[in-house]
């Protein structure tokens, strides 16, 4: 049986990190305020809301849900939105969740956001900082959950041979670059990777960032693997949330894997509070 990678014993070291910072801020009169700007109610949005609400609530920080109609949303009223917030003194940081609707033009809303209340890489800033390892900006956090959670696990990186599949700036590029900052070998896959199977097999860790269910299965895992599931997709079937992997078919075959949820979901939204506690303190600086 698979060790079970928890997300819950990682994040509550990153808030014990925490806890002295952001008592240090309130002393000086400073309560970290993160908003969250969401486009509609998509259930994979709803759940990670919920989770960094719940997050905040228990370091003690404030945060706030600004709700935009999905039919009413347009580029302009994005970006005022966003330059709303960036003029707001006591708002520290942004998270907005991503895609946005495809009559949007997500680039131009997320190019207006200030860089410094950058919570999660929308601006180019971030972007560069976290594909070069240089700068201020701070990096997607669920690729920076995926390190994190790696790290508290003791799974070795120097030297080993990872997978990730997906390439997307949100995830699968920047975890890629983290990881071969930590002198992993990356190879990068997608969907339409010839034998994704045997390219997730032949390596020591695999990172499934597909954003498609069930992505990952048993031929593509072996024994002696660590599996770090990413995806959140919602099964109509089962109404239920599941993974990019296959997760009954995998973690009989592998040493370590992440349940979905309860894996690097609750990892992201320390992250993000670890991201808002850090852009506040760099306000009194």
């Amino acid at each position: 049986m698979a060790e079970l990678m928890l997300g819950l014993p990682v994040a509550k070291a990153i808030n014990e990190r925490l806890a002295p910072r952001i008592e240090a801020l309130k002393a000086v009169g400073t309560i970290p305020k993160l908003a969250i700007v969401r486009v509609g109610a998509r259930e994979d949005d709803l759940s990670y809301e919920r989770g960094a609400l719940k997050r905040c609530a228990a370091l003690g920080i404030e945060a706030e849900v600004i709700e935009v109609c999905a039919d009413e949303a347009t580029t302009e009223s994005m970006v005022s939105a966003l330059e709303d917030l960036n003029a707001r003194g006591d708002v520290h940081g942004v998270l907005m969740f991503r895609p946005l609707p495809k009559s949007i033009d997500e680039a131009a809303v997320c190019a207006a956001l200030a860089p410094e209340k950058d919570l999660d890489c929308m601006t180019p800033t971030s972007l560069l900082t976290t594909l070069s390892g240089r700068g201020a900006g701070f990096a997607p956090c669920t690729a920076e959950a995926v390190v994190e959670l790696l790290d508290f696990y003791g799974v070795e990186l120097d030297g080993a041979n990872v997978t990730v599949i997906g390439r997307s700036l949100v995830i699968g590029k920047p975890v890629s670059m983290m990881l071969q900052a930590r002198n992993a070998t990356v190879t990068m896959c997608h969907t339409h990777t010839l034998d994704l199977a045997a390219a997730c097999a032949a390596s020591d860790v695999v990172v499934a960032a597909a954003g498609h269910a069930r992505t990952v299965g048993a031929d593509a895992v072996r024994e002696g693997q660590v599996v770090v599931d990413v995806g959140i997709n919602w099964d109509e079937a089962t109404g239920k949330l599941v993974g990019d992997v296959d997760f009954d078919a995998a973690e009989p075959n592998v040493r370590a894997i992440t349940p979905v949820p309860r894996g690097v979901g609750s990892v992201t939204t320390a992250v993000l509070a670890k991201h808002l506690v850090v852009a506040a303190e760099r306000t009194l600086s």
